[in-house]
């Protein structure tokens, strides 16, 4: 009878061999992702979530989606631009501006100031 590798014991080894996809070591991108990673918490904690959509290196925007709860908040513009904004253009070298994609899909027609 032959034994069947663990799922986890697959995850490892998969998770060593790098996908197409995955930013190279001390990349812009690759430190955005690190940035992402550390404030994500904070934003789940508020029920919401916030994805790295893409980075462009010569304009220095990042793009993101807010999700979940932040959708539909007041305050997820501020989060956005003094929160997560702020602290990728301390970390980061050479980040302009952090947009939120989904604000371009999402709209429910009120203007809110702070």
């Amino acid at each position: 009878e032959m034994m069947k590798e663990s799922p986890v014991a697959a995850a490892a080894d998969t998770a060593a061999i790098p996908s197409a996809g995955a930013p190279e070591p001390g990349s812009m991108e690759a430190e955005v992702a690190k940035v992402i990673a550390a404030v994500r918490p904070a934003v789940q904690a508020d029920r919401g979530d916030i994805e790295l959509i893409s980075v462009d290196p010569v304009s220095g925007v990042v793009e993101v989606e807010l999700q979940g709860a932040c959708t539909s908040c007041p305050a997820s513009s501020q989060t956005l631009k003094a929160g997560v904004e702020r602290i990728m253009r301390d970390r980061v070298p050479g980040v302009t501006e952090v947009v939120n994609v989904g604000q371009l899909y999402y709209d429910d027609g009120t203007a809110v100031t702070l």
